[in-house]
Order: C-alpha cells, then structure tokens, then sequence
C-alpha cells in the first residue's frame, strides 16, 4: 500500500485555482466547523497562531477525512520541525520567510527521504504511515510531498527566480504584509507599490510553471491576484471572520 495521493498537489500542478482560509483559532472543533465551509484548502497556522505539535496534530486529526485538503504553515524551515510534522500526517508545508535557493532546498530535503533528502525515518510510530499500516510509504511518501515556501521580503524577491528553479519547491507564497513592513510600509499591505510588487511577482511565479499563492482578505485584490496567475488563494482568517461578526451582532443590538 503506497502513501495517501496529495490531492492538492495534484489539483495544484493541473492548474485548478484553490481557495481557503487560515485557521489561526488554535482548536480542532473550531476546524471541524471550518471544515464544513466548502473550501478546497484549511491552513493550520503554527507562525502566528498559539499552536504547537499537539494542537496541530489534533486538528489534523478532524480534518483527515473527505473535504478540505490540510496545509500546515510552521514558523520556520527547522528540519527537525519539518519532520515532526511529517511524520503526523502532514502532506502539504508553507514554510515563511525565505529568502534564498539555499534555503528553499534546504526544506525540500527536509521533507524528502534519503538518498534524495535527509528527512529522518520514523513513520513506523507516526499516523503518517497509518502506525505501519502503509507497508509502502518510505518508498512512496516523497511524490507526495508538496511543498510551497513563503516569499515576504525584498531579498525575497530578488531570489525569486533563483528559489523557483529548485527542485521540490511546488509553489512559492508571496506575503503582502510582511513585505509591505520590509517595503518600509508597515501596515499598508493595500500600498499600490506592494500591490505591483505581489502583482509582478505572482506573474514571475506562474511563467515559471509553479503554483502562484497568496493571502489576501480584499475581494478586488483577490480577482488581480487570481488574473496575474495565482492558483493558491488564501481569502480569509478564521479570527477575523470571528470577530467581525461577533462586532457586527453586538453593534446592531447596542
């Protein structure tokens, strides 16, 4: 029995547009709920959400059934993270801020087994080969491994190009607002020049042939973001749906 086909790497490379949202409320029955949305995707956010190994495997764990497809974003492209995660079923990473193909194939061979990476084996005790019910995964867990990193920064983007011809990157995330702040434009994610910047380099990113993402909560942007190549679209955050509507229902009452 081979490993579970990543349906989203799948969808991703055929050029099918995604769409999803964060989940940043740190909780499996807040998942389960986003879960019956309709999205194609849900973000377990381990870089700013309160989420830690155990609370993103319990939301896995709600979310490993049929509907959307599980991304995991961790804080880093620690290797030793990255096999963590792995190794609890996680098929799909976005690692933030890189900055460099170094970097960016540093975390694909984090994900990959030897000889082609350095990932450490230990599934036999993991829910990603089903505590050993997949008899083939070691030899098949690899091709089914996508992996996206985080571009948020002007040497982001100067090493654009080089971090989409590593092998193993299947797409590359711009981050609006991390980049505004690196822009010297802390807070205006809607700037018109941090605007053309994700706009040019989304463009860059779909001629290269990979997966274009981002994150945006303006629907407008969202359509240019989508015409410049984006297939990947993040288009809203569970705690802000949360509390936006929780504001809007005290408001009408008060």
């Amino acid at each position: 029995m081979p490993a579970p086909i990543n349906t989203l790497k799948e969808k991703l490379a055929a050029g099918e547009v995604l769409y999803g949202i964060w989940l940043g409320l740190a909780d499996p029955y807040a998942a389960e709920i986003a879960a019956t949305s309709g999205f194609d995707w849900l973000l377990i956010d381990g870089e700013h959400a309160p989420n830690d190994i155990r609370s993103i495997s319990a939301q896995l764990g709600v979310l490993g059934g049929a509907g959307p497809c599980p991304v995991v974003r961790l804080p880093h492209g620690d290797t030793a993270k990255i096999k963590q995660a792995l190794d609890i079923g996680v098929q799909t990473l976005l690692i933030p801020m890189v900055e460099s193909a170094k970097q960016a194939a540093q975390i694909v061979a984090a994900t990959r087994y030897p000889p082609q990476g350095v990932r450490g084996v230990g599934s036999s005790l993991a829910r990603a080969s089903r505590f050993s019910a997949i008899s083939d995964y070691l030899s098949t867990a690899n091709d089914q491994i996508c992996v996206m990193v985080q571009v948020e920064s002007v040497a982001g983007l100067a090493a654009l190009d080089a971090i989409l011809a590593v092998k193993g990157v299947d797409g590359v995330f711009i981050g609006p607002s991390d980049l505004a702040a690196d822009m010297g434009l802390l807070g205006q994610p809607h700037h018109p020049d941090v605007k053309a910047a994700v706009l040019d380099a989304l463009r860059r990113i779909h001629a290269a042939g990979r997966c274009a993402g981002v994150l945006t909560t303006d629907f407008d942007f969202a359509q240019e973001c989508r015409a410049a190549g984006a297939t990947f679209l993040g288009v809203g955050i569970d705690v802000l749906i949360l509390a936006s509507g929780l504001r809007a229902l005290a408001a009408r009452y008060k």
